[in-house]
């Protein structure tokens, strides 16, 4: 199963959260996650319906001290973590998952994406 963590700015628009995605390669996705305090918005929201994919709302707790390929000192400071779209990936993908790659950034700059993955076996 491979999830795509997303992060993003209050300002961000769906097609910053589809090009970040892309970007990262989630085509092949099962579901999207993003911390607790972001999947109620309607840009995510938006995304998850055109993709038909379930959205995972991470609780805090759960993002804290996961362990990321790259480090924001802004993401650290609210999450507690170094990547919202890593740590949210790792989070909903479960125990034993890894990371694809670093996140990645829309062109615009305002959402990440990274994709996590676990195995089935």
């Amino acid at each position: 199963m491979i999830v795509a963590g997303l992060g993003f700015r209050k300002d961000a628009g769906i097609e910053s959260l589809r090009d970040a995605l892309r970007a990262a390669g989630g085509d092949n996705a099962h579901a999207l996650a993003t911390a607790e305090d972001k999947a109620a918005a309607a840009v995510i929201q938006a995304l998850a319906a055109e993709l038909a994919l379930p959205l995972h709302a991470i609780p805090v707790e759960s993002l804290r001290n996961q362990p990321t390929l790259t480090q924001s000192a802004r993401v650290q400071a609210r999450y507690g973590t170094g990547s919202l779209a890593e740590a949210a990936a790792l989070a909903a993908a479960g125990p034993g998952a890894r990371l694809l790659g670093p996140r990645v950034t829309s062109q615009d700059g305002r959402a990440t994406a990274a994709l996590a993955e676990r195995n089935s076996s």
